[in-house]
């Protein structure tokens, strides 16, 4: 009986040893799977080096199948240590060897990569940031442009007085309706006859702002409107363009559709100077060159007047305040008076020209005026023969066969007032340049 107790301790203290075993190998087993944690966790906001992650998991398999090994023999537990636990990293495991290198980067690594190859320079269309371009400029092409607007310097409304009588213009009231009385007697109302302050613009397609050029300004005679007389029927625009002259159109809208000669604001002293310095702006915007409005406030002017256009070109003359830019004046069976006014500028102004083309209608007028200037001592040519020079009169008279109404287009020459820019521009004194080939036949007689 008594022998049986000591057998119990040494089995009790065997069992005990062999749990102290079992509770060391899961103390080992639950450090090294909280290593690699620690490690990634002293490394949190770091990217992860590859070769390192692969060194932590070697190392940490060896050291499981370690303790593993431990735990299944007791007494090699017994001398296990920390370096054998967590051993050194090896010179080889942080640097490459001999046979290895770090990959090297070049400063051009880091520079952005291009999309498109740039061009060779010989294949460049133009030079960058170069004080001369490559390639000289080219004005974009655009077609004819004719077109309409409204000026505050234009004839109409006019509320000032007629300088014939020294008496307000609008002379006649009904209501709240005012008009003007004509000399004939008729009636015209302001709301219908004088309120239009439109302007029919021209600008060829190959005109260029930047060459010599002339603004020619039409006044249109009585019972017109712009678009169907100036523009469809007389052809102004068309002429202006088939001349091949470098010349633009300004044609002011008078009495709309009536027998009436009424010069409006143009009877103003400077009313004339007015309508071109707003026009010069109006020309610079439509021609695509904003910069060039001086140029067109400096540009020469010609002034055609047809039939009752006669008296807007005499006072313009007279009293417009740049009588000095106008480079020619050509009336188109347009005497009907103001005789003075048209002697007085061709005197004073012979560095222009002057032609008059008459019927029958006229023709009294028109020897008058020539008589006047001959008496002045101004020579007088009686034909279209000759070149458009600086100081050149001419009068033409023309046939019984041309009508009145269709002397616009038809003259001494059908489209006379293309035939005066294609001789004009013939004359290099008198600064015009013709930048676009016409057909010779068709300024023919």
């Amino acid at each position: 009986m008594f022998g049986a107790v000591p057998t119990l301790t040494a089995d009790f203290r065997a069992d005990r040893t062999t749990s102290g075993a079992r509770s060391r190998a899961r103390r080992v087993g639950l450090i090294s799977a909280l290593v690699p944690l620690s490690l990634t966790l002293v490394q949190c906001g770091k990217a992860p080096d590859p070769a390192a992650l692969a060194t932590s998991s070697q190392a940490n398999v060896q050291v499981v199948a370690k303790n593993n090994s431990q735990a299944s023999n007791p007494r090699v537990a017994s001398g296990d240590t920390f370096e054998d636990r967590f051993p050194a990293p090896q010179f080889r495991e942080r640097f490459p060897s001999a046979s290895e290198s770090f990959l090297q980067r070049q400063m051009s690594d880091f520079s952005p990569r291009r999309a498109v190859q740039q061009q060779p320079p010989e294949q460049a269309p133009y030079k960058v940031a170069s004080l001369e371009p490559q390639v000289p400029y080219k004005r974009p092409p655009r077609d004819d442009l004719t077109t309409l607007v409204s000026m505050k310097s234009s004839a109409f409304p006019y509320f000032g007085n007629n300088p014939a009588s020294d008496a307000p213009f609008l002379n006649i009231s009904k209501g709240d309706r005012r008009g003007h009385r004509s000399y004939s007697g008729r009636v015209f109302w302001q709301d219908e006859t004088y309120s239009d302050s439109r302007v029919l613009v021209h600008v060829p397609e190959h005109f260029d702002v930047h060459k010599p050029g002339v603004i020619v300004v039409f006044f249109h005679g009585n019972g017109a409107t712009l678009e169907r007389d100036v523009r469809d029927r007389q052809l102004v625009p068309k002429q202006i363009s088939d001349s091949g002259a470098n010349a633009v159109l300004l044609a002011p809208q008078m009495a709309v559709d009536a027998a009436d000669s009424s010069a409006g604001k143009f009877w103003q002293p400077g009313g004339f100077k007015r309508f071109m310095a707003e026009s010069a702006d109006h020309l610079a915007r439509l021609s695509g060159d904003p910069e060039s409005a001086r140029a067109f406030a400096n540009m020469p002017i010609v002034i055609v007047g047809y039939s009752g256009g006669f008296l807007p070109t005499a006072w313009s003359l007279e009293v417009g305040g740049i009588s000095d830019r106008v480079r020619g004046v050509v009336l188109l069976d347009a005497i009907y008076g103001e005789l003075d006014k048209f002697a007085s500028w061709i005197e004073s102004h012979r560095s222009g020209f002057f032609v008059s083309s008459y019927t029958r209608y006229t023709a009294r007028r028109d020897r008058e005026l020539m008589s006047m200037l001959r008496q002045k001592g101004i020579s007088v040519a009686e034909d279209m023969e000759g070149p458009l020079r600086p100081g050149s009169v001419v009068f033409v008279e023309t046939g019984d066969g041309i009508t009145h109404r269709d002397y616009v287009t038809r003259a001494w020459t059908r489209d006379p007032l293309k035939d005066v820019l294609v001789k004009m521009s013939a004359t290099p004194s008198l600064a015009l340049t013709r930048v676009a080939s016409t057909n010779p036949s068709a300024s023919s007689r």
